[in-house]
């Protein structure tokens, strides 16, 4: 194996975005089945990171189910036990077909929530509230903060504790990606919806922080269909320029309005 990767940009988790590049050259099969990743030395100089971190996106790969440890040989990828699931991320051009996504995440993200909040650390608890000051941010810098609020529900999934949800979260957000970009477009073009997900974000915190499960499963859900709520009240301009920007995912996201 001589895969050579790029340093990791600073940031948050950077376990997570070690993670997230493994494992896309792993679905990618450019890290086929059988093969064995870089030593942790390899992986430390190459991403320009810790050792602790490249552990953590071990750890991270191995509750997904991506590759397994051999002792005395190190990491390999293992076969999976699933066929892919025949989406094309890019129909997702049209309200409907945002708000079916939207629907699909309602339950899991509900149930994770629920779960997060009976089994969460006060570690937990930092990352997520860390989470939700950098979506704040990233927003308030002009930004649509895709990226931050997928690192906001993956820190709740991973207090959930639970590997398989993880893993179906992991495997249907490569096809959820296209209606998450959409959905925070349109938020991040009014600040009274920005407002509202930055309340809605807080209250799931306060009742996983509270261990509250029925008040987290209840935020979550409400959080989910306030989305669909506010995609509903997006202006058919917005949905032109939705269909442009999901038609050439390599563009990066859409254009704002404040």
């Amino acid at each position: 194996m001589t895969a050579q990767f790029k340093p990791i940009t600073p940031g948050a988790y950077l376990s997570d975005q070690v993670a997230d590049v493994l494992a896309a050259e792993i679905r990618a099969g450019r890290l086929a089945v059988g093969d064995k990743l870089p030593t942790e030395a390899v992986l430390v100089a190459q991403f320009s990171v810790s050792r602790t971190v490249v552990r953590e996106a071990m750890s991270r790969l191995k509750s997904l189910g991506l590759v397994d440890s051999r002792q005395g040989s190190g990491v390999y990828v293992r076969e999976q036990g699933f066929s892919p699931l025949n989406f094309d991320a890019s129909s997702v051009v049209s309200k409907q077909a945002v708000i079916q996504m939207v629907e699909v995440r309602r339950g899991l993200e509900a149930e994770v929530a629920a779960l997060a909040a009976q089994r969460r650390t006060q570690a937990d608890v930092r990352r997520i509230r860390k989470c939700i000051s950098l979506l704040t941010r990233a927003v308030q810098a002009g930004g649509d903060g895709v990226d931050e609020d997928v690192q906001y529900h993956r820190a709740i999934a991973e207090a959930a504790r639970n590997p398989f949800l993880i893993g179906t979260l992991e495997y249907l957000g490569q096809f959820l990606s296209g209606a998450t970009r959409v959905t925070r477009a349109n938020e991040a073009r009014r600040t009274d919806f920005a407002g509202q997900v930055c309340d809605e974000h807080a209250a799931i915190l306060q009742a996983i922080e509270a261990g509250d499960a029925a008040a987290a499963r209840q935020a979550a859900a409400r959080h989910m269909d306030n989305a669909i709520r506010r995609i509903e009240q997006a202006d058919p301009a917005f949905w032109q320029q939705a269909g442009v920007q999901l038609a050439h995912p390599l563009v990066s996201g859409l254009p704002l309005k404040r």
